[in-house]
């Protein structure tokens, strides 16, 4: 039997949503702007569009996991991000969340 594209693909990108959070999360205990933080994912095989980073960022920002500073480099302003101790945190509890349904998703897999 094969499978459907669409919703094999709606499915996948439901998946991959909370996944990204924890991505972002683990990427920024070292400081990045977007463009780097973006790289830095794509390298870990996690590509995103800049349409879902840069929301995905303040949102963040907004919850008080991040925080951000603009400043100039290479002649342009750049705006740095970090994790803020509330998001070192959330990183460290949504980790080990992580791990515990990833154990328990081996087993059923």
């Amino acid at each position: 039997m094969t499978v459907d594209a669409d919703l094999f693909e709606s499915m996948r990108l439901e998946l991959r949503r909370g996944s990204l959070v924890l991505a972002v999360l683990a990427r920024l205990r070292e400081e990045r702007y977007g463009y780097t933080l973006r790289q830095a994912l794509a390298g870990d095989g996690l590509e995103m569009e800049e349409s879902t980073l840069y929301p995905l960022l303040r949102r963040l920002e907004g919850q008080g996991l991040l925080s951000s500073e603009w400043r100039e480099e290479d002649k342009r302003k750049k705006r740095f991000y970090r994790l803020s101790p509330a998001g070192e945190a959330m990183l460290s509890a949504l980790a080990d969340e992580w791990r515990g349904i990833s154990a328990s998703l081996d087993k059923l897999l």
